[in-house]
């Protein structure tokens, strides 16, 4: 099935119009639960205007729905439903005609012009589902009457408002509390659950007949706990702007979200929609606070590893022997590049870290502590992105002995400078940095000596490629290769490659 863009790409809606469409589409829910409606979208998609096709649908959650199918990319004909096209030529709400009966239920009609930019870009088809009607009460009156407003000033052009997909207000609903401003901010009607929601936060006297904008100014001037009222919240409860804010006293966090009626240009009042985000936001509190628990666990491990490495370093100055010497400046800088990754998980929200800023620090260590410092330049070439911190542990212990072994074995003997490459690459989900999903391989190559020509991995005896290659296979789960460089080139070029979880 095409997308709503295709669809509308072919019927030559491109560019602002697309992008009104899309708002209306995001926003609709309010006008389908304020009409008890199922809405319907549709598009001009004959040559002659004479052929619509469905892109999109929305059914209420305040009443019972007029078409269980789904409809959408489904064709229609002028003949068949002749109220597109009057809305279309004369761009207003046609409301005409006997209701029609839709899997054996009566429903009635409407049809509503979508207009931006001076024209009639689509047609929302509002369609009511008469079997439950009943005598309305003072709720569904006010809705209806809503509705009927924001109908208008949608055939006008006046509305959706301006759309953004981040904002939290966009979560909304008619359901969550309604409230209903008269054209100076007194309150016309208030919904049962808007009327909870402010006794929640202290209001105990009714909504309607006073001032919104007073009344929640006066919650928010409370003396206690309350937060001082923001600037924008006062302007919501007006409802002169298309605005939203939110507001916590007594421990209740309130959220409003205002939309301006101005049927024919004229202001004539407002709509603020009421949630109680109490709950919400004590969540939202709660994971904020383990975060930083994580947070500082991973900088005290940091800050541990540290007085380790200090310790080693210490205890080995004082060793008389240069082998036990050499054995504790090795531990040094394994408990250090942990360290590493430690203290940049302690400044993330996340247990993953940016690896290349660990690679970095971890070739700048090695290159200062070799036997002449400065005899051994170390470059990273490619991007390892983003890695779990599963992941990030042991590969940097990983990096860390390759580059040790590239630095003190691959150079001894040598009356040269040498140079160490990390060669990265990325591929698959993650690849180009990305995060999760795909391969890494990462290698370490160095133009020094080379090889001795006996060298077997499988046969080593040194520590350090023991640990690397049960690091490889037992912790990453990848494959270790050591061998000499590419023909033409001197050295050695030692290869790690992992596969990354999604």
């Amino acid at each position: 099935m095409p997308t709503m863009d295709e669809v509308l790409r072919a019927g030559g809606i491109v560019g602002g119009d697309a992008d009104h469409l899309h708002r209306l589409v995001a926003d609709w829910q309010l006008l389908a639960d304020l009409s008890f409606a199922d809405l319907l979208l549709f598009v001009p998609s004959g040559p002659d205007g004479s052929e619509f096709v469905t892109v999109a649908q929305m059914r209420p959650t305040t009443g019972p729905t007029a078409h269980t199918d789904d409809l959408v990319g489904t064709r229609t004909t002028a003949v068949e439903r002749p109220q597109l096209v009057l809305a279309t030529r004369e761009a207003r709400i046609v409301r005409e005609g006997d209701p029609v009966w839709v899997q054996g239920d009566p429903v009635r009609e409407e049809a509503i012009p979508v207009c931006h930019g001076g024209r009639v870009v689509a047609v929302v088809a509002r369609h009511t589902n008469l079997a439950a009607a009943r005598t309305p009460s003072r709720l569904e009156i006010a809705y209806l009457r809503s509705a009927n407003d924001l109908a208008q000033m949608l055939a006008e052009g006046r509305w959706p408002y301006s759309y953004d997909p981040s904002d939290p207000s966009a979560a909304m609903r008619v359901g969550d509390g309604l409230i209903r401003l008269d054209a100076d901010g007194t309150v016309a009607y208030a919904s049962p659950n808007a009327l909870s929601a402010y006794r929640r936060l202290g209001h105990l006297g009714d909504l309607e007949g006073g001032r919104l904008d007073e009344v929640t100014a006066a919650l928010a001037d409370r003396p206690g706990p309350a937060l001082p009222v923001e600037s924008s919240i006062a302007a919501v409860a007006r409802g002169r702007s298309p605005l939203w804010g939110e507001l916590e006293a007594r421990d209740a966090v309130l959220a409003l979200r205002s939309l301006p009626l101005r049927p024919a240009g004229e202001h004539i009042g407002a709509l603020v929609l009421v949630h109680d985000v109490t709950e919400l936001r004590r969540r939202e509190r709660q994971l904020m606070g383990k975060d930083a628990t994580i947070r500082e666990i991973h900088h005290r491990v940091k800050n541990n590893l540290q007085t380790v490495a200090a310790l080693l370093r210490l205890q080995a100055r004082r060793m008389a022997v240069p082998e036990a010497r050499a054995a504790l400046e090795e531990s040094v800088r394994r408990v250090s590049s942990i360290a590493v990754v430690h203290e940049t998980l302690s400044g993330t929200l996340d247990e993953a870290v940016s690896f290349d800023d660990v690679a970095d620090r971890i070739a700048a260590m090695v290159a200062e502590v070799t036997t002449v410092p400065g005899a051994v330049a170390v470059r990273r070439t490619g991007t390892f992105g983003v890695l779990p911190a599963e992941i990030a542990t042991p590969l940097a212990m990983v990096l860390t002995e390759l580059l040790q072994n590239a630095a003190e074995h691959g150079f001894a003997g040598l009356d040269r400078a040498g140079a160490v490459e990390i060669a990265v690459h990325r591929t698959g989900e993650g690849g180009g940095g990305g995060e999760g999903g795909g391969e890494l391989t990462m290698a370490v190559r160095d133009d020094g000596r080379g090889l001795p020509a006996d060298f077997r991995l499988d046969g080593s005896t040194r520590l350090g490629l023991q640990i690397v290659r049960t690091l490889v296979e037992s912790e990453l789960g990848g494959r270790l290769e050591i061998g000499a460089a590419p023909a033409g080139g001197a050295g050695t070029v030692a290869s790690v490659r992992l596969g990354l979880p999604p």
